[in-house]
This record gives C-alpha cells, structure tokens and sequence, in this order.
C-alpha cells in the first residue's frame, strides 16, 4: 500500500473506534417510580416556549379519575409526553402522548412489533386501535388519529389486578380528548 492510502485507512480506524467508543455509557443508579421522592428538579427554561404542555391539561383531574375509577389525581411528568398516578381503591399509571407529527400506521406497526395486540375500533367516529399486552393483561393503550394532525395515545397501567375491560378507561380518555379537539 502507498503512504496515503495508509495513513487514511490508519485515521479512518482510529475515528471509527473512537466514535463506537464514545457512544457508550453507564449510568449508576437505580430506578424509582415518579411518586416515590427523591427526584430532581429540571433546569429547562421554558419560558420561551407559548403554550407548552398544554396538552396536559385537555382533561381535568377529576375526569381523569373518574375515567379510570380513581379518586384522586398527581401529575408527575408533563414533557414530551404526561403522566399522572390516580389513587383510589389501588394505584394507576396513566399516560398521554400527543405526536403532531406521529404516523398512526407507523405506531400501530410498532405497537405490534413490541408484542401488544392490536384491535381496530373507532372513537368519537375516529380511528383508533387497543392495544393490549399479554403478558399484563391489565394494561392497555388505546391510540387514535389526532383531530388536527399526528396520533394522539392513552395509556392506563394498574399496579394491580382489574376486573373488567382494561381498555374501558383509555377508551373514555380519548372520547373526551377527541371531544374537546374537534
């Protein structure tokens, strides 16, 4: 080999091992639920930002509850996507997302890829899927069209058994969501 070509294969080695090497990290810790205290405070200023998270708020509180047979109502996250936990008779996980830009075909192809089933059902006359695992036969999702442009997504994960439809309470969400948006 020439000179040249030696020292670009050399460089080109060199950029390749640092790049996979540096792509890497641990981090140390051990993961806690929301709820469970000794969380941070983010340093984000988002004061430059008109209307952020308002999405968290299409429902209230109280129809959150009720939507999923709980009676009280903490908000932990709001972000890229909301989650609350609903206390009542036990402890539920609820979350949203809202995509403006999300491909409802493309997150029902996920959705099946990731192992839920997937049921096909219409909410306010919108399109919408379950989605359900079987592995916690629990939770479920439902996602629908947005009434603007993107997907918008229910989650409800009980931290215990429940009786009756898991989808029932995902279900009320995005009627009331679609309800409001239209």
């Amino acid at each position: 080999m020439r000179p040249v070509r030696l020292r670009t294969l050399a460089a080109t080695s060199c950029v390749a091992v640092l790049a996979v090497a540096g792509c890497s990290s641990t981090v140390d810790g051990h993961p806690t639920r929301v709820d469970g205290g000794g969380g941070q405070e983010g340093a984000v200023d988002t004061s430059k930002f008109e209307g952020l998270l308002t999405e968290c708020q299409i429902v209230t509180p109280k129809q959150l509850a009720e939507a999923v047979g709980g009676t009280s109502v903490d908000g932990t996250f709001n972000g890229a996507i909301c989650r609350w936990v609903v206390r009542g008779t036990s402890i539920i996980d609820v979350t949203l997302a809202w995509y403006e830009w999300g491909d409802f075909n493309l997150e029902k192809q996920t959705t099946r890829r990731m192992g839920f089933t997937t049921e096909n059902i219409q909410v306010n006359s919108v399109a919408a899927f379950t989605a359900t695992d079987p592995k916690r036969p629990s939770v479920c999702g439902v996602t629908a069209k947005s009434p603007g442009r993107g997907t918008i997504t229910w989650w409800v994960e009980p931290q215990g058994a429940v009786t009756g439809d898991p989808c029932q309470g995902p279900i009320k969400l995005m009627e009331l969501v679609i309800s409001r948006a239209s």
